[in-house]
Parts: C-alpha cells; sequence; structure tokens
C-alpha cells in the first residue's frame, strides 16, 4: 500500500481546475480577496516593515508583487516572506472552522502567487495550485489533532510549509518524484514556536512564521526542481513529521475524504475582528446581543463568557501589555467592543491599552471554562445594571454552518482599504472574483 506522503502527492498532482466545485473556487476567490485586503492593511505596521526593509536588501528586484501600497516587486522567495508576514500582521487572515492552526491564505496563497508571477501563468493554474495546496495542509493540521501546538509548535510555521510546496511544485510543473522530494524538503524546514503567546516579549515573530513558512514552500519546490532530494515519508515516517512534532496524531486524516467531493477548503473561516480566532465567535455573540437589545458600555453590570478549555487557555489575558496580547485577550476584545467598533481594526490601537472606558468594562468581564467541549462554542451572559439579563450561545444549535459570501467579503475588504484608492481597491475586487479567467495575474498588485 502506497504511504500517506504519497497519497496526498498523487491527489495533489491528479487534481485539475475542473475537478473543482464551483463553492470551492467561490470560497477561494473570497479568501484571495479576504487576504489581499488583510495584507494591504498590514503593511503600514513597523513589524510589516522591518520584513520590508530586509527583503527589499536581501533579495533583489524581480516580477513578484508584494502586497502593499506603492510596495516593491521582489523574487518569489523574498516576495513570498513578506506577503506571508503582511497577511497575519494583524490577525485579520482567514482560518478555518474546524480548528486546525492553518491559514490556507497566509501560507500557501503568499507563496504560490510570487511563482505564479514569476511564471507569468493563468489564475486559473494558480486558484487549482492554491487549493491543492490548502486541501493537504488542512489534512496534515487535522492528523495532528493541535498537538503540536499543545507541545509548543505554531501550527502556521510547521505545516505551513507543505501546503505552500505542494502549490509552489504544482505551478513549477514538477513531476511526482520531485514533487514528493519538496514535500520532504518542506519537512526540515517547519518551524516556530509558541513562546510569544505566553511572554512578556518577542511577539512580532507571531507575524514571521507565516512568511517563513510560505518562503519555505517556494525554497523546497525550487530546490526539488534543480534536483535536490527529501524524505518521501516525511510525514508517517519513524522520524518524520507526525511522530516528532505531535504527542499523537491520526494517521487516518491524511487521507480521508481524498476521493469525491471532500474539499476542506469549504471549512474556510473569514475573520470579522481584528483579533485571535478564539474571540470570534464571542465577539458575534455580543454583538448579537447588543443588536436585539441595545445598551451602552455604562449600562454593563457583568459579562459571563463559558467556552471551552482548549478555547480559553492562553486567551484569559486581564491585563494585555501589548496590541499582540490584547489582541489574543478574549476579555479584552469584548469589553473593546462595547466601547469601540471591533468590526474596523483601527479600534485596535495602542490607545486602546490604557483607555478608561475598555479597562472598566474589563474589570466586569469573566472567560472561563465551562461545560462546553467544542472549542467554537460559547455561551454569554450579559447583565445590566437595570437588572436585565440576555443570553446568547454560538453557533446556534441547528443551524448549519456556511463560509462567506462575496458580499460578506466585501464588506470586510471595504473596511481594510479605507485608505486606499477606492476606485484601485474596487479594481482589484472584481479581477479577483473572476481570476480563474484572466491569463496571467501580474495585475494582482496595490
Amino acid at each position: 500500500m502506497k504511504s500517506e506522503t504519497v497519497q496526498l502527492a498523487e491527489y495533489a498532482a491528479a487534481l485539475r481546475y475542473e475537478d473543482i466545485p464551483p463553492d470551492v473556487v467561490e470560497t477561494a476567490k473570497n479568501t484571495i480577496a479576504d487576504g489581499v485586503a488583510s495584507c494591504a492593511y498590514g503593511y503600514r505596521f513597523p513589524w510589516s516593515q522591518a520584513v520590508v526593509r530586509y527583503a527589499r536588501q536581501s533579495g533583489g528586484a524581480g516580477k513578484s508583487a508584494v502586497l502593499g501600497p506603492e510596495a516593491p516587486l521582489l523574487s518569489p522567495p523574498f516576495a513570498a516572506l513578506v506577503n506571508g508576514a503582511l497577511a497575519h500582521s494583524f490577525e485579520l487572515d482567514a482560518g478555518t472552522r474546524r480548528g486546525v492552526g492553518a491559514h490556507p491564505f497566509g501560507t500557501v496563497f503568499t507563496a504560490a502567487l510570487p511563482v505564479a508571477q514569476d511564471r507569468e501563468l493563468s489564475g486559473r493554474k494558480l486558484i487549482t495550485a492554491f487549493v491543492a495546496g490548502s486541501e493537504v495542509m488542512l489534512r496534515i493540521g487535522r492528523a495532528t489533532g493541535r498537538s503540536n501546538e499543545h507541545r509548543g509548535f505554531h501550527a502556521p510555521g510547521t505545516t505551513g510549509p507543505f501546503g505552500a510546496a505542494i502549490a509552489c511544485a504544482l505551478l513549477l510543473d514538477l513531476d511526482m518524484d520531485r514533487l514528493l522530494n519538496a514535500i520532504g524538503i518542506a519537512g526540515s524546514l517547519a518551524s516556530g514556536l509558541r513562546q510569544f503567546s505566553v511572554s512578556e516579549t518577542g511577539s512580532m515573530v507571531k507575524r514571521l512564521h507565516f512568511g517563513r513558512a510560505a518562503e519555505s514552500g517556494v525554497l523546497a519546490a525550487s530546490l526539488a526542481a534543480e534536483g535536490f532530494d527529501g524524505p518521501h515519508d516525511i510525514l508517517e515516517g519513524k522520524a518524520g513529521f507526525l511522530k516528532v512534532f505531535c504527542d499523537h496524531y491520526d494517521l487516518g486524516e491524511l487521507t480521508r475524504g481524498l476521493e469525491g467531493d471532500t474539499f476542506l477548503v469549504r471549512e474556510i473561516a473569514m475573520k470579522r475582528f481584528a483579533s485571535h480566532g478564539s474571540s470570534q465567535i464571542p465577539l458575534q455573540a455580543l454583538l448579537g446581543i447588543r443588536a436585539s437589545h441595545p445598551f451602552s458600555a455604562e449600562e454593563i453590570e457583568a459579562i459571563h463568557v463559558a467556552a471551552a478549555p482548549e478555547a480559553v487557555e492562553h486567551h484569559d489575558h486581564l491585563s494585555p501589555t501589548d496590541l499582540m496580547q490584547a489582541q489574543y485577550s478574549v476579555p479584552f476584545c469584548i469589553a473593546l467592543a462595547c466601547v469601540r467598533d471591533a468590526r474596523d481594526p483601527r479600534s485596535f490601537d495602542e490607545s486602546a491599552l490604557t483607555d478608561p472606558a475598555i479597562r472598566a468594562v474589563l474589570r466586569r468581564v469573566r472567560y472561563e471554562v465551562g461545560e462546553i467541549t467544542d472549542k467554537r462554542t460559547c455561551k454569554m451572559t450579559v447583565t445590566l445594571r437595570g437588572g436585565a439579563v440576555h443570553k446568547r450561545t454560538l453557533p446556534e444549535p441547528g443551524i448549519p454552518w456556511r463560509p462567506s459570501n462575496r458580499d460578506e467579503t466585501y464588506e470586510k475588504y471595504a473596511i481594510l482599504m479605507r485608505d486606499c484608492s477606492q476606485s484601485k481597491a474596487d479594481e482589484i475586487f472584481e479581477r479577483i472574483q473572476t481570476i480563474d479567467t484572466q491569463a496571467s495575474v501580474g495585475w494582482l498588485r496595490m
């Protein structure tokens, strides 16, 4: 029987655009639009500019775009490094509904786009490579059961290079042997530690993990193209990724659903707020309550949120000292949303850390483990000083999850692109919606 690594490689190599269902193509396009806006918004921050300066000085000119306003054109590895870092520069890029620590745009597309632009490839080929790389990466993420993160690794930095390598290898038209080499090389480039989430220093490095994952994908595929080899059993081998990086794993998840119409890309989940994924559902619950029963921050007596242990772990900070800690803190994000517009990332600025109104609400927020096992579920209770009590549980029982549609994607896109030319921003959005008809993707730049 073929190994799991070989089966995944064969699946990716065999995937054709015509095999991808229309709803998956639509999800991919919306994910790209969301990610491009996330990069453009994130270009302004000092940690982003530090990576841009390094890449400009070290990488030289090229044909691949950095997705920021008036940004340079670089060679593919350096463009991938920068775009990956930009994508996650402010907690804005999409994750997945079933939390596996994977960010398809931030680690896979940011690697694939520079290669496609450098080789002047079509949008259809780019979409196919993006979907194939994401499908492989998401299955690897599922196989880990997040136990790689429990050990202290940062999942996007460890699973991201595999998806990026697959996408880039397909764009480079590598044969099966070299495709397997690219995957094997990617395993030795997997890296990223989660110490930033529990340390008082070093929060910028979180963004770098995405850039390095994308850059590693370009490197792995490019070296494989030159005849450099890597282990063809890198995932399941006795000293391979799953056994070394994970406390426990499920090999079956690597190949489950490879046949037929199972596409994990359908589970990509757009963020509505510039904060960690753990706060997305609690914030939606709060805004839902407030929409039905309007109240001011001054009226709040208490806010209680119950969630699963995995959701609460590392996300219950009550006194964040920098922006990343604030974006990681569910109580802080809830307090901010009571005072400012949480849908606008500009609300998450340095002044929020010391805003007396936010701090006043923060003292009345309790975020703790409840009788909940699903990390995507939260139960919120808002008690007002007049005695009114409002409750909401999300996701609501019986209501199926669906990915963000075009209108919802554009709503967020427009908020993020507000500082850019509206005509230019709208042109890019519309062209992304027809990217599979485009003969090349060199136009995808700010």
